[in-house]
């Protein structure tokens, strides 16, 4: 071989050895690229700072779920009030002795008892007995409803040491005009089927003014005189 086919070969080994050298650089260069462009990734993965287009990129990946149903849920309005506790009412409409409707009552169970509600006309001016009886009945006359309301076998009267009946209440004041508003609150009674002091036992109560007051001491009724108004107790 020639001293220039010597050197010819030697300057196209060489040239072939950089060759090889700029490719293995070519490589690894792009692989550090790639690496670096995954660790900004996950970087800006932990951070929340990924761009719109790495975001839309991600979005396209996850699962898509299923709309939930219109039946999967009911919030109709009747089905919000179903759920919403109303309390117990009754009500009660007073007769005098001739018959004639003179008065009404609303009732109200509460957590503290029976809140009772009356508006009454035609009533002697003065102070007046007024009670829950035993029995449901106004007729044939007033009789018929009974002694007061006493299930826990208590006696009479807020001064008496082993008082009250239940159905015992504050003497109501009439003006001059014959009508009265009262509104007082029962502890001792309950609008609640099958409980001590429910109204709704199997004669069920009645409602009564009496012509004079009660004394809140003398048995078995606190001497308040004549039965002049009664009203029988009806659920609601």
């Amino acid at each position: 071989m020639t001293n220039r086919a010597i050197e010819q070969n030697w300057i196209l080994t060489g040239a072939l050895a950089a060759a090889m050298m700029l490719t293995g650089a070519g490589f690894a260069t792009k692989a550090a690229a790639q690496t670096e462009e995954t660790d900004a990734t996950a970087e800006e993965a932990m951070t929340g700072e990924m761009g719109p287009d790495a975001m839309a990129e991600q979005d396209t990946k996850m699962p898509e779920t299923e709309p939930m149903a219109d039946t999967d849920i009911d919030l109709s309005d009747a089905d919000m009030t179903a759920t919403m506790d109303e309390p117990l009412t009754a009500s009660a409409s007073f007769m005098d002795p001739e018959g004639n409707e003179i008065g009404t009552a609303e009732l109200t169970q509460t957590p503290n008892g029976v809140l009772i509600v009356a508006d009454l006309t035609a009533l002697s001016p003065g102070e007046h007995g007024f009670h829950i009886h035993e029995t449901g009945s106004c007729a044939p006359d007033f009789t018929a409803a009974g002694g007061h309301y006493a299930p826990r076998g208590n006696d009479h009267g807020a001064m008496a040491e082993n008082g009250l009946h239940a159905g015992d209440m504050p003497n109501i004041h009439v003006g001059d005009d014959g009508a009265v508003m009262v509104e007082v609150l029962n502890a001792n009674i309950s609008l609640e089927d099958g409980v001590t002091g429910t109204l709704f036992d199997e004669d069920g109560s009645a409602l009564m003014i009496h012509s004079g007051a009660d004394d809140y001491t003398s048995q078995p009724s606190g001497d308040a005189g004549d039965r002049v108004a009664c009203a029988v107790i009806d659920a609601d």
